[in-house]
């Protein structure tokens, strides 16, 4: 893999991706070539990863090509810095996730999306989650945040939930 060059390689994947999601009728079958999967896996990027993306983004436009390329690059950043090239073996327990409906500090949505948020940034979402889902992207909308910015905040809180919730507060104008 190319550092100068990966993020047109990844571009390259994401539109044969979407264009096959566009057009097909079945969902069967993989629509990524074996040679595009390691390289996804060279940057930490998961199948399901891209695919839930892609279709998202293929239903409504939303997350953006460049939305998904910023997380990717967040995701590939971790996964080359901190994990040294080395996949996490394990998946987050669905079970574990806080509800959709539990708050801190006042936001509702802020304690499940930190855990959706460290586990992305690790590698570590089971095929069932994904992070900038809907009710993700309606939660950073509406605390004024983008997807890839808050993963780069969680990165850099490194655990603590102070930090992290003074962020949202001030991004979300309420400090």
């Amino acid at each position: 893999m190319s550092n100068y060059t990966w993020p047109s390689h990844f571009s390259t994947v994401f539109e044969a991706t979407r264009s096959w999601y566009r057009t097909t009728t079945t969902r069967s079958g993989n629509p990524i070539p074996a040679v595009d999967l390691q390289f996804l896996a060279s940057i930490g990027c998961s199948e399901q990863e891209l695919m839930d993306l892609v279709e998202d983004h293929a239903q409504g436009g939303d997350p953006s090509y460049e939305t998904t390329l910023l997380i990717t690059a967040v995701r590939r950043d971790y996964f080359l810095t901190i994990q040294k090239g080395q996949q996490s073996t394990k998946n987050i327990d669905m079970s574990l996730l806080p509800a959709k409906t539990a708050v801190l500090a006042g936001f509702a949505w802020l304690p499940r999306i930190i855990q959706k948020a460290e586990a992305k940034l690790r590698g570590e979402m089971p095929k069932e989650l994904m992070y900038c889902c809907g009710g993700d992207r309606a939660f950073l909308r509406s605390v004024n945040i983008h997807p890839a910015d808050f993963l780069r905040q969680i990165w850099s809180a490194r655990g603590d939930q102070e930090k992290i919730i003074n962020y949202v507060k001030t991004q979300a104008g309420k400090a």
